[in-house]
């Protein structure tokens, strides 16, 4: 038997501006029901890719497929409306003079239209909510009309481009959970696209991590955070500092806190031999790879601290004068200038190759 291809499948898609390239060399597939996300800063070509996936932008190489069947290729575009595609702008697109009813069933044929409101209407939790108009309600429940009314149709693939970008920061945490749940529950394929890890965080499946055109790196938030490919990722990332450390074998390494050893994926030097021992490489620490111990003999003085309700961000100065952020439970509320004892306790060992300046 047959496999069955993945529902959405992009190969080497490159789509170019007055010949210079949005997106390039971009491969990526989702199986049916999986979330997921293109994660990266402002003019990455995250928006621009999927808007090709949509079929606004034509493709210059590659191709995209949709159950098999390709969508997208040089000469071929096939239009908006024949991709069995939802998507979710922005600015939610909706119509000012019909009920929040009448927009989730806005362009369905009349035989189940009602059927399929109401079931979207309690999917989403809107159903108090069904003769209301659109300046009547929140940003938040804005938001689910323009979702609920992406997924009446049933599309094969829903579209999401910064969902979010319009709302305050503590009610995108709360509908970034909720927007995952009711895609699951509508066990709903979907792209979202984001500059916002936390959103991607809490929603995707699986992330693309893109830079100038090109995803470095396809992977879980976990691996993202505790395996990056490379530099970019590791800075984009979460928070983190590196620090320089030297080679002691295959898996180990030795850095200003002490010996590192473990499943070290050591970096390549020059593009050639492996780094081996007594090569100097950078060794990624996270705020959590830094822990407060006031036993331990390693004191580090206290630069600045951030208070986040159940934790401290402290940034710490090490007695070389490297600094590291180490995040701490927030009753050990210590002042700028005070000295603590830390220790490190790293479960995932990341290490480049040394680049002269990097490590900070």
């Amino acid at each position: 038997m047959a496999a069955t291809p993945p529902l959405l499948e992009l190969s080497g898609v490159r789509v170019a501006y007055a010949a210079i390239d949005a997106v390039r060399d971009v491969s990526f597939s989702l199986e049916r029901g999986q979330i997921g996300c293109l994660l990266g800063p402002s003019g990455c070509g995250k928006t621009t890719a999927l808007r090709a996936v949509a079929g606004f932008e034509p493709l210059l190489a590659g191709e995209i497929r949709l159950e098999g069947r390709v969508i997208s290729r040089l000469g071929l575009t096939l239009p908006p409306e024949q991709r069995q595609i939802g998507m979710v702008f922005q600015d939610y697109a909706l119509f000012p003079h019909l009920s929040v009813a009448a927009n989730i069933g806005f362009g369905l044929k009349s035989a189940n239209r009602s059927a399929r409101v109401a079931e979207l209407l309690a999917l989403t939790g809107l159903d108090t909510s069904a003769n209301k108009f659109p300046h009547e309600l929140s940003g938040g429940q804005q938001q689910r009309v323009a979702l609920a009314r992406a997924l009446a149709p049933r599309p094969e693939l829903l579209l999401l481009d910064e969902p979010f970008s319009n709302l305050d920061t503590e009610l995108r945490e709360r509908l970034s959970l909720e927007l995952r749940e009711i895609l699951k529950a509508a066990n709903t394929t979907a792209i979202l696209v984001t500059h916002d890890q936390h959103e991607a965080f809490a929603i995707a499946d699986v992330i693309g991590l893109m830079n100038q055109g090109v995803i470095e790196q396809w992977d879980a938030a976990y691996n993202l955070y505790h395996r990056p490919a490379n530099r970019f990722v590791a800075d984009f990332i979460g928070q983190g500092v590196f620090v320089s450390g030297k080679v002691l074998a295959g898996d180990q390494v030795q850095i200003e806190f002490g010996q590192l050893a473990g499943d070290i994926p050591l970096p390549c030097h020059q593009g050639c031999d492996a780094c081996g021992k007594g090569c100097s490489v950078d060794v990624l620490l996270r705020p959590d790879d830094v822990i407060h111990d006031d036993a331990s003999p390693l004191q580090a003085e206290v630069l600045r601290k951030a208070f986040r309700g159940a934790e401290f961000l402290y940034t710490l100065r090490l007695p070389s004068g490297r600094e590291v952020l180490a995040l701490v439970p927030s009753h050990h509320n210590h002042a700028v200038g005070e000295k603590i004892g830390i220790r490190l306790e790293v479960d995932h060992v990341v290490a480049f190759a040394q680049v002269a300046g990097a490590a900070r």
